[in-house]
């Protein structure tokens, strides 16, 4: 068990790294961050910020030799880092599971080995490839990057078979995977927490409405039948307990239009559908990763009141400071700005929090700022 007074380890500094470091030094622990962006938003909150890439072997050495334990912010650090990391001190979650994370392809088939429902899939490795997954998945489908995607980005539509090498042209022919389109009912993602010893605890299932690729809004309770919530706390546990994961758990889902519950995609960190949680909930999705770090007993995940979450992109920006009276006129909202100082289309500056007697109500304030801000298209 790692106690308050101790110094904790970041790998990335955006914002979810800035949340986990105001969650830990609220507790008492300090925190260093590692990432090679000078103005990172956890850089202002951190005791330490290395400024380096992540693979630079004078600071891992330095952060290792500091810190008492090391997590991480984001899936994409080099493996060899991590593995380098791991070596020296506590680091969760683990290598193992943030491998299969960085690669759609693993990831795809990790779902499947495990007898989870997905999306039907076929993997792209060279030309030889395209004739088989052309004839295994159905048009129009989705042909995804395997690595280093994410909001939207390494994605591109494709409506045909005919259309099909072009398309993996057009990403650079690199490994990529093909997947059926579903015809989506909703979006359902769920947040877990899990302990070296194996306990678990789940923060309410969200349903999520994206717009152009990127997450817009994240309803709570989601607005879905108990059984379909009950198979996704189950797959999510499954690919936990399958993983020994140690850590936040994310997993993404879609329910398709015969109401069946599809696994898209694991995130081994927090995640942006669980901002809800700061405002909402007994304990954080991020006082949850201090804790599984740390080794110390987990939090209350019980939902305190009905939120809808809602990111603000850098598109708001595009006519100057948004008007920030219209948002703060209105006493249930909570915002949380990242203190990022370039704001561009699509980049997530910061986002706030509706609470509400029900989330019908969240909905009409967000719609109602929305309108004042005449929010861009």
């Amino acid at each position: 068990m790692i106690l308050p007074g101790a110094t904790l380890g970041m790998l990335g500094g955006g914002q979810l790294g800035q949340m986990f470091a105001l969650a830990a030094r609220r507790v008492g622990y300090g925190v260093w961050v590692l990432d090679p962006d000078p103005d990172c938003p956890a850089a202002a909150v951190a005791d330490r910020h290395l400024c380096a890439a992540y693979d630079d072997i004078h600071a891992l050495r330095e952060l290792t030799g500091t810190c008492a334990a090391v997590t991480t912010e984001f899936e994409n650090v080099p493996l060899a880092a991590l593995e380098r990391v791991a070596r020296e001190v506590p680091m969760h979650p683990g290598v193992a599971a943030v491998a299969i994370a960085q690669d759609r392809a693993r990831e795809k088939a990790f779902f499947r080995d495990l007898n989870l429902a997905v999306a039907p899939f076929a993997l792209l490795r060279s030309a030889a490839d395209l004739a088989a997954a052309a004839a295994n998945v159905p048009f129009p489908a989705i042909l995804k990057t395997a690595r280093l995607g994410y909001d939207g980005k390494g994605q591109i539509d494709v409506a045909s078979a005919a259309d099909l090498a072009a398309a993996w042209a057009s990403l650079g022919e690199t490994e990529a995977v093909l997947e059926g389109r579903v015809a989506l009912a909703q979006e359902l993602s769920i947040i877990l927490a899990r302990t070296s010893d194996g306990m678990m605890v789940f923060y309410p299932v969200a349903e999520n409405i994206h717009y152009r690729g990127v997450l817009d809004l994240s309803i709570v309770p989601a607005r879905a039948v108990e059984p379909l919530q009950e198979r996704a706390r189950y797959s999510a546990a499954r690919i936990a307990g399958a993983l020994d994961y140690v850590g936040v758990l994310a997993v993404e889902f879609f329910v398709d239009g015969a109401g069946q519950l599809l696994v898209n995609e694991m995130a081994p960190r927090p995640h942006n559908s669980g901002h809800f949680t700061v405002d909402a909930c007994v304990h954080s999705q991020f006082d949850q990763q201090v804790r599984t770090l740390c080794g110390l007993p987990l939090g209350d995940t019980r939902l305190i009141s009905p939120v809808v979450m809602m990111n603000l992109l850098g598109d708001l920006w595009d006519r100057g400071s948004p008007d920030w009276d219209a948002l703060l006129r209105h006493p249930q909202l909570k915002p949380h700005l990242y203190g990022k100082k370039e704001a561009r289309p699509r980049r997530k500056m910061g986002h706030v929090n509706a609470l509400a007697l029900d989330t019908g109500r969240a909905l009409d304030v967000l719609e109602t700022l929305r309108r004042d801000w005449r929010w861009p298209n």
